[in-house]
């Protein structure tokens, strides 16, 4: 890989040294100001961030340097149309704060896969939801992210990639393991903000550098690179020219390549899966103080999610403008040359411009946009794999474990994640075809569709039972694997070297398959439910939407089960309490990992019970309540809007 080292001056690196000395203070602040000694505290900040942090963790969580790299790398390639799957988002923040975190609240849930469990009871939907949400992270978000920020690093200082990984993932693992929850979502909260501001610097310098946005749609259409033989032979145009539809969201439905019907119906229900019902972004809102923040912080991250179509999209397609040979590349050798991948170098469009473009002083302060953005993901990531692994399959396995022994169990995970991650990095190297935005969303949709389908049904139709869900999660999981399975072995191909995949299998565009997944797997859910027992109401007061409002008391459906386990807790910690004081490195260490839990007066009944119901409380004060509610509306408006304007 042909680059020089960019980053070699006092302002560039002072600037990151500055960078990350900041985010190490606010972590370390969040670490001792919050409570992290138990469960709740570590993994849910104690139930008591109000709408700006959460609205800025959510943006943060979502948006990771996956995002900077393989959007802005895929717009460079063909356009705008990538840009409504941000948009889209618009839509689903307001259904996850208005519809899905209400009944999460009443269902008093910390995770997902827990949900499940008091929905349809028995453990098996649980533990495979809880091992395939672990298995997608791996695969798609923490791989992805940790690849396209080395990327970033390697064009940037030119440091090994390995090495560059395992320096971001140390600090990064820092104070995820050490801090929890509140330390994640404040650190998010200051990436946020450098984030925005240095990719808005960004974005001015593109469009100064391509003159305005009428030259910009100009001269993109004529951004064709000039070596375009191989082998001889002339490659096929339709590879380096720009798309006649680049400007356009909405796409031909059979010859696009974001075909409209797919980025309206096939992406909702990928937006579903991941803004409603994934651990990452649901974790952020169960954090909220009340109802009313869990709203507003929904819609300030709905309204930062229109800013990556002018931040990341645009200036994604300004470097194919500025530097056609090398982004729009299209001979295998070539490629190889400038990025080291033969399928194409779309994804080095955004780092090319950092490095090129930006002054110095400000190209440190865009590397630390890149690091804040990878590294904001990670922590979220690692926060929530970690939760999964200790709330859904470590209790499993020990039944009796302390609070203590959860916490150190969740934080040894998140060490064997970081490993699991790392060697997982050659494959997506390899693996992409050019265009990471496209192997992350391709991934998803082959493996998500069945998740939307099993809650949607789940909180919108209370005859669904547990083999139903079962089953559907079963076949839709053998379906979807199927085709990622033989996309792995047919391989993508290129424009010089296409794949040659059958078309019943590869030919069917990934979000028209996530459309057809998500109804088989619906189809199999209820036909299943609709054969077998249904649930009792008794079960299944306040977890779903049409019994919501209900007052009455819900018996879990393994409630006996769940009393056996709180006896032989409370046995537990009667034979803790009689143990011997620690001493002093005891005592230090303990503090460090938030362990020393204070042994305060015990909790009566009484007291237990009403700490559960503020848990559980979903009410508003009504003024608060109408201006979030107005928010939403707005919010739902412009989202409309900006997609009509650009259709």
């Amino acid at each position: 890989m042909q680059s020089t080292v960019k980053i070699n001056n006092a302002a560039d690196i002072s600037i990151i040294v500055i960078y990350f000395l900041l985010v190490l203070a606010v972590g370390l602040w969040a670490m001792y100001s919050s409570n992290r000694g138990t469960v709740g505290g570590f993994f849910l900040a104690g139930r008591s961030m109000i709408w700006w942090p959460i609205g800025a963790s959510l943006f943060a969580s979502n948006i990771g340097s996956g995002h900077f790299v393989g959007i802005a790398g895929t717009a460079a390639a063909s356009g705008i149309a990538i840009g409504g799957y941000e948009w889209n988002a618009l839509i689903f923040v307001v259904i996850l704060g208005w519809v899905f975190v209400p009944i999460y609240i009443k269902a008093g849930v910390v995770t997902m896969p827990e949900y499940l469990k008091k929905r349809f009871g028995g453990k098996r939907i649980q533990v495979y939801l809880s091992v395939l949400s672990l298995i997608l992270y791996v695969f798609t978000k923490i791989s992805a992210d940790i690849f396209s920020g080395a990327v970033f690093i390697q064009l940037a200082i030119g440091l090994n990639l390995y090495v560059a990984i395992i320096i971001l993932l140390s600090i990064t693992a820092l104070y995820t393991i050490t801090g929890g929850l509140a330390a994640v979502i404040y650190t998010d909260t200051l990436q946020t903000f450098i984030m925005v501001v240095g990719s808005f610097v960004l974005m001015g310098f593109a469009f100064k550098e391509v003159g305005g946005y009428e030259a910009f749609v100009q001269k993109y259409m004529e951004a064709i690179p000039s070596n375009i033989s191989y082998g001889g032979t002339d490659i096929d145009p339709t590879c380096y020219t720009p798309r006649q539809d680049a400007f356009h969201i909405f796409r031909d439905a059979v010859t696009g390549d974001l075909p409209w019907p797919g980025l309206v119906f096939g992406l909702s229900v990928l937006a579903l899966w991941y803004w409603c019902t994934d651990q990452v972004i649901v974790q952020r809102c169960l954090s909220g103080k009340n109802m009313s923040h869990v709203k507003a912080g929904c819609v300030m991250c709905g309204y930062l999610k229109l800013l990556p179509m002018f931040i990341i999209v645009m200036p994604g397609m300004i470097s194919r403008i500025l530097y056609t040979d090398v982004v729009a590349c299209v001979v295998p050798e070539i490629c190889k040359q400038h990025c080291g991948t033969a399928v194409g170098c779309t994804n080095i469009a955004y780092p090319k411009m950092v490095v090129e473009l930006m002054p110095n002083g400000l190209r440190g302060l865009m590397l630390s946009v890149m690091l804040a953005s990878l590294m904001s993901s990670l922590t979220s990531i690692f926060n929530s794999a970690s939760t999964l692994f200790t709330v859904d399959i470590y209790t499993k396995i020990r039944t009796r474990a302390s609070e203590k022994e959860m916490m150190l169990a969740g934080r040894a995970f998140m060490l064997l994640l970081i490993g699991i991650s790392i060697a997982w990095v050659p494959i997506v190297q390899s693996a992409q075809s050019g265009q990471l935005f496209d192997y992350m969303q391709s991934i998803t949709s082959y493996l998500g569709p069945p998740i939307s389908a099993v809650f949607l049904l789940g909180i919108f139709c209370k005859r669904v039972n547990e083999p139903g869900a079962f089953w559907g999660l079963i076949i839709g999981l053998l379906a979807g694997l199927s085709r990622m399975i033989a996309e792995f072995v047919y391989g993508n191909g290129s424009c010089a070297n296409p794949s040659n995949c059958p078309f019943i299998i590869c030919g069917i565009h990934y979000l028209y398959f996530a459309l057809i997944l998500f109804g088989v797997t619906a189809i199999v859910i209820l036909g299943v439910s609709f054969m077998t027992k249904p649930i009792p109401d008794v079960h299944l007061y306040r977890l779903c939407w049409s019994l919501r409002h209900s007052k009455e008391e819900r018996i879990d459906i393994d409630a006996d089960e769940e009393q056996d386990k709180a006896d032989e807790k409370d046995e537990e910690s009667v034979n803790e309490e009689s143990r011997e004081e620690p001493g002093c490195v005891k005592k230090a260490y303990n503090w460090f990992c938030g362990l020393d839990q204070e042994k305060g007066p015990k909790l009566s009944k009484e007291e237990e019970e009403a700490l559960k119901k503020k848990m559980m409380d979903t009410s508003e004060v009504p003024l608060w309540r109408n201006i979030v509610n107005v928010n939403g509306i707005i919010l739902l408006t412009v989202a409309v809007f900006c997609h009509a304007y650009f259709a």
